[in-house]
């Protein structure tokens, strides 16, 4: 969704291999031992997250795998350390319009394929 793939190309590559295979085990139905569920995104659209560090950076992947059998990689950024741990509003904030982007982009496929 949005830039994620452009932004997922420019991580380091060892972050890419571990993002790509966590993406490719939710595609089969398969969780990555490191992806944990984010908070504050329950419901039937549960976002899941992932987080790499490369030398002095975390980088971080956030998908979606609870609509029908596709998977949507919702934000892929590098975590500046300003606020802790916790993941900043504005990343949260595109999180979730890619979410809901996903949702309605998913209803939009189901209803086109008669499903």
């Amino acid at each position: 969704m949005g830039s994620s793939r452009k932004d997922l190309s420019r991580m380091p590559a060892s972050v890419k291999q571990v993002f790509g295979f966590a993406i490719f085990l939710a595609h089969r139905g398969e969780a990555h031992p490191d992806a944990r569920p984010m908070k504050g995104f329950g419901g039937s659209a549960t976002v899941m997250e992932l987080k790499e560090d490369f030398m002095s950076d975390t980088w971080r992947a956030m998908y979606t795998v609870k609509l029908g059998d596709g998977v949507y990689v919702l934000h892929c950024f590098r975590k500046k350390s300003t606020a802790g741990t916790s993941t900043p509003k504005l990343e949260i904030d595109v999180i979730a319009r890619r979410l809901g982007d996903a949702v309605r982009l998913h209803a939009q496929r189901t209803k086109e394929s008669g499903r």
